[in-house]
């Protein structure tokens, strides 16, 4: 751990013993942290994904690990499982806490890999539903078909060529971290191949079913920047 992070632990648990609210304290905490990522209590955490999408809640949930009796559970397991923060804060009120890089990682990371994920799975019912109205209720193909539709080639050749371009070895399963470069690969793959238009309408899809799923409104911590 660099001497930075463990700055940032101890302001962390210095905020909270002054009595502020524990999740200002733990965004300001998050501002502070400086490592990609860090093997801890025998998990490997990953919070910055291609030096460039930060995913906030992971490291959100190391800094957690610290505060055992500090804060309330409940109000832990709302943030952690559900979304859910103590106190609703505005965007911008987000955004300065959490500090002008960080945020902005954060965005990477919410249309490089969230919102990519939820535009694959819009597109994947989309032809789910059209296959099953011409009476065909199995769902061979389905998943490569949405693949070809937004990206032009099938998940297995996408993933070939990824790998081939980060010289990762090719293998049959793939782990959670290499899975989150990936996604945000084929974020990049999809921006660079397509149109303007076709970005901006498959950026919207993937925001809808995000919305429709995770009922943002509902949830501020994701701190879209569609958000009103």
């Amino acid at each position: 751990m660099s001497h930075r992070d463990t700055q940032a632990i101890q302001a962390l648990k210095d905020g909270i013993a002054e009595g502020r609210n524990w999740y200002v304290a733990l965004l300001e905490a998050v501002r502070l942290w400086s490592s990609p990522g860090e093997d801890y209590a025998g998990r490997h955490y990953q919070y910055l994904v291609d030096n460039e999408a930060f995913d906030w809640l992971v490291l959100t949930e190391r800094l957690c690990e610290e505060l055992d009796g500090l804060i309330p559970e409940k109000e832990r397991t709302n943030l952690l499982f559900f979304g859910i923060p103590p106190i609703e804060l505005s965007k911008d009120e987000f955004k300065n806490l959490l500090g002008t890089s960080k945020y902005q990682a954060h965005l990477n990371y919410f249309y490089g890999i969230l919102v990519e994920r939820f535009l694959l799975l819009s597109v994947t019912e989309e032809i789910r539903k059209k296959k099953r109205v011409l009476g065909v209720n199995n769902d061979n193909g389905v998943v490569d078909e949405a693949y070809q539709r937004i990206y032009g080639a099938n998940q297995s050749a996408l993933l070939k060529q990824f790998r081939k371009e980060r010289h990762y070895r090719q293998l049959r399963s793939i782990r959670l971290t290499e899975l989150n470069e990936f996604t945000y690969w084929l974020f990049k793959y999809r921006i660079k191949m397509r149109d303007k238009s076709c970005v901006a309408s498959d950026t919207k899809k993937g925001l809808a079913k995000l919305r429709e799923l995770l009922d943002l409104k509902a949830r501020p911590v994701y701190h879209s920047p569609c958000e009103g």
